[in-house]
């Protein structure tokens, strides 16, 4: 006799929640971006050039960014928890309270992964 398993909409919402963050940080890259067009280095800092600083801050974020789409993506067709897992951290940081929800939900529907 086989058992169906339970599907929840927990994943579903823990999915949207990881994309609504990582679309947040989309804005926070973009603004950067114009942002960087506009800053100027301090004087003070002759080692390291604009583009440097520029770049040191806004890869890190497109990588979360990807990482927490992704991972919603995979949430909300309830595949590789692992890598829902991982987006929904992504989405955490460096601190969202959309992605401590969506963390907290994937743990809580861990079973409903394939």
């Amino acid at each position: 006799m086989e058992t169906t398993k339970k599907k929840t909409p927990m994943p579903l919402i823990a999915g949207i929640l990881a994309i609504t963050a990582g679309g947040l940080k989309l804005f926070l890259v973009l603004g950067l971006i114009a942002l960087g067009f506009f800053a100027i280095a301090p004087p003070e800092i002759t080692e390291i050039g604009p583009l440097t600083l520029f770049l040191g801050s806004v890869i890190p974020l497109v990588i979360l960014v990807t990482l927490a789409i992704v991972g919603g993506i995979f949430a909300i067709q309830r595949k590789r928890f692992g890598l829902a897992l991982t987006g929904a951290i992504a989405a955490l940081l460096p601190f969202s309270l959309l992605g401590l929800a969506s963390i907290i939900l994937l743990a809580i529907s861990k079973e409903e992964f394939e």
